[in-house]
């Protein structure tokens, strides 16, 4: 971890927000959430995850019991808990979690009328700051919210409340479609509700080099993306499929797996974009 830079976040800083998204499911996004969270708090960020997908993979990934969520990420999106409720302490010191369950299939239909709707994820947060400064707790440096496989009205909160996006997008045939569309959707949100809302960056998931189409979909992202595609590539590794069994991240699981690594220098170019962006 020795090339990854210091952090760069000031104490009371508001967090940075990177919303974790592609609408297409199995990409690695979840996955994707859990591993970069942990790789940025190992190296001294305050990072909470907050899991926005009804299916709750990143909490359990992150060892939460699906029963001792009783306060879940619904219940925020609904307005009958604050985000700072919510959030628990994960076995990686310096990381947390906001857990989700199965009541956020039906949060759109509860609050599809409010006026509010597409901004209650960002006032939760900037709620959750103000409150951990106010009784000097440590704030959070990151926020890395896993949105669900789909372009909804929680995807919608997410990149409304976010600073960038971070696609994980997998090596297969119809990559650059789902891709198109994403960005469509980015462009959408940065119109009508958050103009400061940006690309971060495209990480390249599942690569399999013994796979030719892998490698020329790699070429053909790198093509289409140019710079905001990341040079670290996510391999196809069993160890970062068997960790989430066990409710851990990978770097807790084996560290030394080539998918533990790949996740450690995706965090060093996360952090140094940051600090080009804070130049």
């Amino acid at each position: 971890m020795n090339d990854i830079p210091t952090r760069i976040r000031a104490g009371g800083s508001p967090p940075r927000i990177l919303a974790v998204a592609n609408q297409k499911g199995g990409v690695g996004k979840t996955t994707t959430a859990i591993n970069l969270g942990t790789a940025l708090a190992a190296i001294g960020e305050e990072v909470l995850i907050i899991d926005l997908d009804p299916q709750g993979n990143a909490s359990t990934g992150l060892g939460i019991d699906r029963k001792s969520r009783r306060v879940s990420t619904y219940d925020v999106m609904t307005g009958a808990e604050s985000l700072d409720r919510a959030v628990r302490e994960t076995d990686v010191p310096r990381l947390s979690v906001a857990p989700s369950t199965l009541d956020l299939l039906g949060v759109e239909l509860e609050i599809a009328s409010e006026r509010d709707r597409a901004h209650r994820l960002r006032r939760a947060v900037m709620v959750l700051h103000e409150e951990r400064l106010a009784t000097g707790r440590p704030v959070f440096s990151y926020v890395l919210v896993d949105c669900p496989p789909s372009l909804n009205l929680l995807t919608v909160n997410a990149m409304t409340a976010a600073d960038a996006v971070l696609v994980p997008l997998q090596c297969e045939f119809f990559a650059l479609e789902g891709l198109t569309q994403l960005l469509k959707t980015v462009e959408q949100i940065r119109t009508n509700l958050n103009p400061r809302l940006s690309i971060h960056g495209v990480v390249l998931t599942m690569f399999d080099p013994r796979n030719n189409l892998s490698s020329q979909v790699v070429a053909d992202v790198r093509e289409f993306m140019g710079d905001k595609v990341y040079e670290t590539i996510i391999p196809r590794n069993v160890r970062v499929s068997e960790a989430p069994s066990y409710g851990k991240p990978v770097l807790l699981y084996d560290l030394k797996c080539n998918g533990a690594q790949a996740y450690l220098r995706l965090a060093s170019e996360v952090i140094r974009r940051e600090r080009a962006l804070a130049a």
